[in-house]
């Protein structure tokens, strides 16, 4: 039996230490009860809805999901929740933007100016959204073929037309470094969302960091930390 609440008890209890190992809470901070730096992104890709709904009592109110139909699916059924709060978080096909800008609150990858005009302009024509669409960019920092993700040196051309799209927030950075990337790799990361921040007021989120790079993203500046199986166990092979 998965204890859900036990789990994320855990994982919050990693980030902390991960922030203090860091320098980025201090223990009379701590003490203060200040929020961490770093908050939670709960994947639950795969997962039924009562593990997600067990995750979300247990005060849990962010999901990143990465298959469009299972998230919608997943999204109906767990609509009686009133904070709960939906972050698409994998490849975006051209065909799947009108289901993405209106289902989510929050889009960390978008990789292509096409994609940003097509969230943006579902949103004018439909007016589904009470408020912007928050963008993160992917960046694809290890320039992995098999992944997704735009070069360091695209970053600032397509953060100028996510910023100019009216129905779309720019709010930051996203990459999944490739397994035991450098450092240097990270160091990229702080770097471009320090300089994204200095251009655009909005930004304020860094999503790196999963179980295998927790601590690594974390001293790299990361404000968000993308774990599922930690959380809502292993995914169960399908017979």
């Amino acid at each position: 039996m998965i204890n859900v609440k036990d789990n994320l008890n855990k994982v919050k209890a990693q980030i902390q230490q991960a922030c203090q190992q860091s320098g980025r809470l201090t223990p009379l901070a701590e003490l203060s009860k200040q929020s961490s730096p770093v908050s939670l992104l709960a994947v639950s890709k795969t997962k039924p809805t009562s593990l997600v709904e067990q995750a979300y009592l247990a005060g849990q109110h962010d999901f990143g999901e990465n298959y469009l139909q299972e998230a919608v699916e997943k999204i109906a059924e767990l609509a009686h929740l009133p904070e709960i709060v939906w972050h698409f978080i994998g490849p975006i096909q051209s065909n799947k933007t009108k289901q993405i800008a209106s289902n989510f609150s929050w889009v960390h990858s978008v990789d292509r100016e096409k994609i940003a005009l097509r969230l943006n302009q579902h949103l004018t024509d439909d007016n589904c959204h009470d408020t912007p669409l928050n963008i993160c960019l992917q960046v694809n920092i290890s320039n992995e073929e098999s992944k997704s993700g735009i070069s360091i040196e695209q970053v600032f051309s397509l953060a100028k037309i996510v910023d100019s799209c009216d129905k779309l927030t720019l709010r930051g950075l996203m990459a999944v470094p490739e397994k035991n990337a450098p450092k240097a790799c990270y160091e990229q990361m702080q770097q471009l969302f320090t300089q994204l921040k200095k251009q655009y007021p909005s930004v304020d989120t860094l999503s790196l960091g999963m179980s295998n790079d927790l601590d690594n993203a974390v001293a790299h500046g990361s404000t968000m930390v993308r774990i599922g199986t930690a959380i809502f166990g292993a995914r169960e092979n399908k017979i």
